[in-house]
């Protein structure tokens, strides 16, 4: 008898621990989350509305486009075309201590760019219009490692409201901005590079 309960025990404590952890989150993340997924499948065309680097700028004359690819509860993959370059890819997550963005790049053949997943993670509660993510340690490491140590005060943050979606990067001494208008879907650009229609 002892024996059968000790087993009954044992079965009814590994079912405890069987299922997922719940995804905790705060209503600000979830509703700049949920606001973002409300336009999943869709694709928008984008301007760059402030940029103060000296020289040429790799976007200059190129159509610019985001499309909302793919939602789960957990995960958003929104790809930023540049032209035809289609190395770039925003992964927003949330983690359980807030969200997190990382910049997926890729070359043509879906290898993995040098300079790939970097990005930050929320520090406060923001808003659900407006996040923003100081670089994380690793990012800080990576920027270091190829000699661009000024990258370490990134912060990017990013602005959706009704009208317009907004990708902007601020450091000391820099600034990078992107407007999408929202009011005008566009047909969806094909996968971007390392990924699958």
């Amino acid at each position: 008898m002892k024996l059968l309960t000790a087993a009954t025990l044992l079965l009814a404590s590994t079912a405890a621990f069987a299922r997922p952890a719940p995804l905790v989150s705060i209503p600000s993340h979830d509703g700049f989350f949920d606001n973002i997924a409300a336009h999943c499948g869709k694709a928008y065309e984008g301007t760059v509305t402030v940029d103060n680097a000296t020289g040429a700028s790799s976007f200059a004359g190129k159509k610019l486009v985001m499309h909302v690819r793919r939602c789960d509860e957990r995960e958003l993959q929104v790809p930023f075309h540049v032209g035809d370059d289609a190395s770039r890819t925003w992964i927003i997550t949330k983690t359980g201590s807030g969200l997190s963005l990382k910049h997926d790049h890729r070359h043509k053949d879906g290898t993995d760019d040098i300079s790939t997943m970097y990005g930050g993670h929320t520090v406060d509660a923001g808003f659900e219009s407006v996040q923003s993510f100081p670089a994380d340690q690793y990012s800080k490491e990576l920027f270091v490692n190829q000699g661009i140590p000024q990258s370490i005060g990134n912060t990017w943050q990013m602005y959706i409201y009704p009208e317009k979606f907004t990708y902007r990067l601020i450091r000391q001494g820099r600034e990078f901005r992107v407007d999408f208008d929202l009011t005008k879907p566009i047909t969806p650009p094909t996968a971007p590079w390392g990924y699958k229609d």
